[in-house]
């Protein structure tokens, strides 16, 4: 899930569009995007078309934002959009972990009254204070719980924070990764809005990437290649991780612990990390499968 492009809610023409793009995923949204008056319409705009021929035949991982717990559109935007081929549900403001059991459960009764087979999962925005300091309980508060998703729009502009200034973005972004760490989902990047900054977009998605963010959500069709090709691995990246991959598979054979490879010295910690990539690169279709054994 390189890139994640963001749907508004109150452009339904731009529903069936938006699966042509060459984004990972595809996050439609009911929040931000839709202005009061117009929540119950883009509500059922986006729960027909997710319940067409169009929505359903694709390749992309599904992603609807909804409102927040405390509006009075949470119980029905779950109701409309836990459809099949909605893989996540986007949480914003979460403050508590019953805040994430709560939102589970109604995900989970939504799921059992449409027929699903099972819930979609539960991406977790950090988008307050109290969020970031407990986003590692937000993400362990259930099983549901797939990932953290940065918000710094919401997160700095109230309290006068610049959204350019480094050190802060840095800081948030390395504790959100934490604590994702910590409850064992993954952490995801999120939006850029100045479009036309190209660099910016760049720069702040590679350093994501360094921090071992999964991707990042961009806010224009524009946007899309830049993620793409930064959370995308590198020829050499990939030459390295499977030279490390194929020493580990001949170091547990040897009973050896820790090893050089390329002059450098690997061990578990290392080991996951060329795992990681391997998988990546070929879920990308960047390496051919391995027919005999997963890296």
């Amino acid at each position: 899930m390189r890139s994640k492009l963001f749907v508004p809610g109150s452009r339904p023409e731009l529903f069936p569009k938006a699966l042509r793009s060459d984004a990972d995923s595809l996050s439609y949204d009911l929040e931000d995007a839709v202005a009061e008056p117009r929540k119950a319409e883009a509500r059922a705009l986006l729960s027909a078309f997710l319940q067409s021929d169009a929505a359903r035949a694709h390749d992309k991982t599904i992603i609807v934002r909804v409102n927040a717990m405390d509006t009075p559109h949470f119980a029905a935007d779950v109701a409309a959009v836990v459809q099949q081929g909605v893989q996540l549900i986007n949480l914003p403001k979460p403050e508590s972990a019953q805040h994430v059991r709560d939102a589970a459960e109604q995900i989970a009764v939504a799921a059992q009254a449409n027929g699903l087979d099972a819930a979609p999962g539960l991406l977790l925005n950090i988008e307050t204070p109290k969020a970031l300091r407990t986003a590692a309980e937000l993400a362990g508060a259930h099983p549901s719980v797939v990932g953290l998703q940065v918000g710094l729009g919401d997160l700095f502009e109230p309290y006068g924070i610049h959204r350019r200034e480094r050190a802060a973005i840095e800081q948030v972004l390395f504790a959100v990764r934490m604590a994702a760490a910590e409850a064992h989902v993954l952490a995801y990047d999120g939006a850029f809005s100045n479009i036309s900054d190209t660099e910016g977009f760049r720069a702040e998605a590679q350093l994501a990437h360094r921090l071992g963010f999964q991707g990042k959500t961009c806010i224009h069709p524009s946007q899309v290649a830049l993620a793409n090709a930064v959370f995308q691995p590198t020829a050499a990246e990939i030459e390295e991780a499977l030279k490390v991959v194929a020493a580990s598979h001949e170091a547990q054979h040897s009973a050896v612990g820790a090893y050089v490879v390329d002059g450098k010295m690997i061990d578990k910690p290392f080991v996951l990390r060329a795992q990681a990539i391997v998988a990546r690169a070929r879920e990308q279709g960047l390496i051919p499968p391995s027919p005999s054994r997963a890296a």
